[in-house]
């Protein structure tokens, strides 16, 4: 007997692995367990995944459904992990709880890095494992180095091809191979939903803003993103759009669409705001938006590849200059959202829907990124970032780096290039070590 246990904590991860399922991307299977996990911050207060409109158009692909957090509580996902010499004990718990009995296991989970997949993973340790991306972040690197008793499990990465001609660097580490969902099962999927959510503002081709709750990730402050989202409306309607439609994070306060109603109401534009949590691929279909506008939500890369919608972005500088630590894993949905799309106060760009780079020059940016976020996971690439940096780095390409980030891993750019020996001069450093500790000595 052979059960598969899929792993999902949003509504379009599960949409994803529904068109894995009918474009036959998974083997045979007795059983087939959907495991839904609530990773929000209170998910005692946030819906799940089971409660959102169209879920259940999708739950016909499963036998059974389970919830992860009722399983581990009061743990929260994202914060536990079974201890080493508990994973016994908790593989030999669930195969009781879920009937397993000696049933052979094969996972699907998204996230394999951290918890909760990484969890899971871990319990069921001879099970082979294939990771899926309902995102941008698999065309970044590994956000963590994995243990080998689980990255060598890992068989595939299945992820939609939003971004055309591009490959994800995820789990390359491991020979991980990549491996497209179809799009036209994933685009047929979606349509399932276009009916599902109650109360969808009537707009005939609106301009769509997309919210994404940024300050909840701790990169902007609640008011910076309150801005933002002011200054989507704004470009809108600076762009000749008086029909606005804003769709909020399903988590975010309700006082953000005030003030941009009030704001709405400045400029004479008629604004409507989407109170149900609904897929932004829904509205796609149901308005057709002459704009997108967001700032790094993969929801924009859906509009644009899979809908041929027009899209923007807002702010995304000011994320590439806020995000901390550099290896802070939105870096790379950031980087390509802003290498790719239009911003949005430049209107001949956004008219044109103009490329900001081809997908060959943003797998060199993106290799020399992903080198300079983890650069101890993949050390071959650094010939692709020193190569990359010294062609390419300027005033544009700066924003996608730190100086220094770069100095601390001697690549192109780091310091003028009469200095450029001193990062791997070994006495250099040494000096420097015994400065600055002998300024913390007489600091205290």
């Amino acid at each position: 007997m052979t059960t598969q246990i899929f792993m999902a904590s949003t509504l379009y991860g599960t949409a994803t692995l529904a068109a894995a399922l009918d474009s036959d991307a998974f083997g045979p299977a007795d059983r087939r367990i959907l495991l839904l996990s609530n990773n929000a911050a209170t998910p005692e207060t946030t819906p799940g995944v089971d409660e959102m409109p169209g879920f259940e158009r999708l739950r016909g692909r499963f036998d059974e459904v389970v919830s992860w957090n009722e399983t581990i509580s009061p743990f929260h996902p994202g914060g536990w992990a079974p201890r080493p010499d508990d994973v016994p004990l908790w593989e030999r718990h669930l195969r009781l709880a879920w009937n397993l009995g000696e049933d052979d296991v094969e996972l699907a989970v998204e996230s394999i890095q951290v918890n909760p997949a990484l969890g899971v993973a871990q319990i069921f340790l001879g099970a082979p494992v294939t990771v899926y991306a309902d995102g941008l972040m698999s065309y970044g690197p590994t956000r963590n180095k994995i243990d080998p008793l689980v990255g060598t499990r890992v068989t595939r990465l299945l992820h939609l091809d939003l971004v055309p001609g591009l490959a994800p660097l995820l789990l390359t580490e491991f020979g991980v191979a990549p491996e497209i969902v179809p799009t036209d099962a994933f685009v047929k999927v979606l349509a399932e939903l276009v009916d599902t959510g109650d109360a969808l503002p009537a707009a005939d081709e609106p301009a769509l803003l997309l919210g994404q709750y940024l300050s909840a990730l701790g990169i902007l402050t609640a008011e910076e993103e309150e801005d933002l989202h002011v200054r989507m409306l704004r470009g809108a309607v600076a762009l000749g759009h008086r029909r606005v439609v804003f769709k909020p994070h399903p988590t975010a306060p309700a006082r953000w669409s005030r003030r941009l109603e009030r704001e709405a109401e400045t400029l004479g534009a008629e604004l409507a705001v989407v109170d149900t949590p609904v897929l932004a691929e829904v509205l796609y279909q149901r308005m057709r938006p002459a704009l997108v506008v967001g700032c790094f939500s993969t929801a924009l890369l859906t509009a644009s590849a899979l809908y041929g919608l027009p899209v923007a972005r807002v702010g995304t500088g000011t994320l590439l200059d806020r995000l901390t630590p550099y290896e802070n894993s939105n870096r790379v949905p950031v980087t390509i959202v802003d290498a790719l799309l239009p911003e949005l106060s430049d209107r001949a760009a956004v008219a044109e829907q103009r490329p900001g780079t081809d997908a060959a020059e943003l797998t060199r940016l993106l290799r020399a990124v992903g080198f300079a976020m983890q650069p101890k996971i993949y050390p071959e690439l650094r010939p692709v970032a020193e190569g990359y940096l010294t062609r390419h780095l300027d005033q544009h390409v700066w924003r996608y780096f730190k100086r220094r980030r770069l100095t601390s891993l001697a690549l192109p750019g780091a310091v003028p290039a009469q200095l450029a020996f001193i990062p791997r001069n070994a006495t250099v450093r040494r000096v420097a070590r015994r400065a600055r500790s002998l300024r913390r000595a007489v600091g205290r």
